[in-house]
């Protein structure tokens, strides 16, 4: 896929997650994933569209590559917490929520 395809892409797996269909979101951003698996906008899209379609190993997954890209993001490290808890991992969802709170992040 071009430059020009993939960013297509991306802005349509967007319009599905905010159109409420996160689960396609995820499968539309497949490719780009693969092209950009440290880019953080896709991180950050990827994470939402797993979370929102319960695909909670994935989101975690994509949230914690976030995370080590740009560990002084509070909005990252809450996603993740939020995500661990889902999960039933409050201890490890608690660590996370701290440092957003240092951060400054919304919770």
């Amino acid at each position: 896929m071009t430059t020009i395809d993939l960013h297509s892409e991306f802005l349509r797996a967007e319009l599905f997650l905010t159109s409420g269909q996160p689960a396609e979101a995820v499968s539309i951003l497949a490719p780009v994933v693969a092209d950009y698996p440290h880019d953080v906008a896709v991180l950050e899209l990827l994470g939402r569209a797993c979370f929102e379609s319960a695909q909670l190993a994935k989101a975690e997954e994509a949230f914690g590559e976030l995370v080590e890209l740009a560990p002084a993001d509070g909005w990252a490290r809450r996603a993740l917490a939020r995500t661990l808890e889902r999960q039933h991992r409050a201890a490890e969802a608690a660590a996370h929520h701290r440092m957003a709170d240092a951060l400054g992040a919304a919770g």
